[in-house]
């Protein structure tokens, strides 16, 4: 029960994050941005939030000190920058090579993202046995 909670209050979460990224795409673009640059200014945008969101509410970490906060700051950043690249790397594909409408390409971006953060902080970031083994 509890783990099915998780992963709904993840995909919640998620959709959020998703809007968050995608609007603020989209609003960057109607100034003309570049779509690389309004993709890496959305992305920061929305991962400032996910950090936020999944650590109060869907994993409900709780950090006892600063060393492990910026341990988990960190850690959260830094898959999340694996998976920037994973959205960049898409939408390069699918924008500048299969010349896919830009918002749809975020779209189906955004998927494959969503699917890969969960699994990077289910079981990387947010994972209570790896904290704590990191307090020793």
């Amino acid at each position: 029960m509890k783990r099915s909670a998780e992963v709904v209050l993840y995909l919640i979460m998620g959709i959020l994050t998703t809007i968050i990224n995608i609007a603020c795409f989209l609003v960057l673009i109607q100034f003309h941005m570049d779509y690389k640059i309004a993709t890496t200014i959305a992305w920061i945008v929305s991962i400032i939030f996910a950090y936020i969101t999944n650590k109060i509410y869907v994993f409900k970490s709780k950090t006892e000190n600063s060393k492990t906060l910026i341990k988990e700051i960190f850690s959260f950043f830094w898959f999340r920058l694996l998976s920037y690249f994973i959205d960049l790397g898409s939408m390069i594909l699918m924008v500048g090579f299969l010349k896919t409408n830009e918002t749809l390409a975020k779209i189906i971006a955004n998927v494959f993202v969503v699917v890969i953060n969960y699994a990077f902080s289910k079981w990387f970031i947010f994972n209570r046995k790896t904290s704590s083994k990191r307090n020793i």
